[in-house]
């Protein structure tokens, strides 16, 4: 399957609590790809947490370091990224995630919002179903959008993942000739 890909990277999009992460790790180890989170890329740059970068320089400023690691990172292969949840918000990060294949994990909102209530380190999460409408048209961009069960495991995705890959790199190469 690596073979298909040619090193393409793979980003995963989707909604916080959407899983991203961790089906990253996982397709990351079932391709034998490298996994970076884009969050925690963030972090170890800022030497400190999102929420304190949002809650001391706003989202804005959140935003342009985001698209500064993501140009960072476009330039490696064999790799699967893990995004922050808005970062198709701003035109250029489509620049550099169409460079590779672009995944959007389409979780259900009833099981995001029980997802992000776990996790209060999250400074939007108070918006979250107003957040999803708004990027849902931008998710819908993806090259591949899986929507994913409750009671499937990270793994189960990273699986059903690897098994639509081909059908997309197929029409791909198609629109190509």
């Amino acid at each position: 399957m690596s073979d298909l890909l040619q090193g393409l990277n793979i980003y995963l999009i989707g909604m916080m609590g959407s899983g991203k992460t961790t089906v990253g790790k996982h397709l990351a180890e079932k391709f034998h790809y490298r996994f970076i989170d884009t969050d925690q890329t963030i972090e170890a740059i800022a030497k400190k947490p999102i929420s304190a970068i949002f809650q001391e320089s706003g989202e804005a400023d959140f935003r342009h370091l985001e698209t500064q690691v993501l140009d960072s990172l476009s330039v490696y292969t064999r790799s699967v990224v893990a995004t922050g949840g808005g970062i198709i918000g701003l035109p250029i990060n489509w620049s550099y995630l169409r460079n590779g294949l672009v995944v959007w994990l389409d979780v259900d909102l009833e099981v995001l919002k029980k997802r992000v209530a776990q996790n209060q380190d999250r400074p939007l999460a108070a918006k979250l179903e107003s957040l999803l409408e708004a990027r849902r048209p931008l998710y819908a961009q993806a090259d591949l959008q899986v929507s994913t069960k409750p009671e499937q495991s990270p793994s189960e995705v990273a699986t059903q993942i690897i098994e639509l890959i081909p059908s997309v790199l197929k029409s791909q190469v198609e629109q190509n000739y």
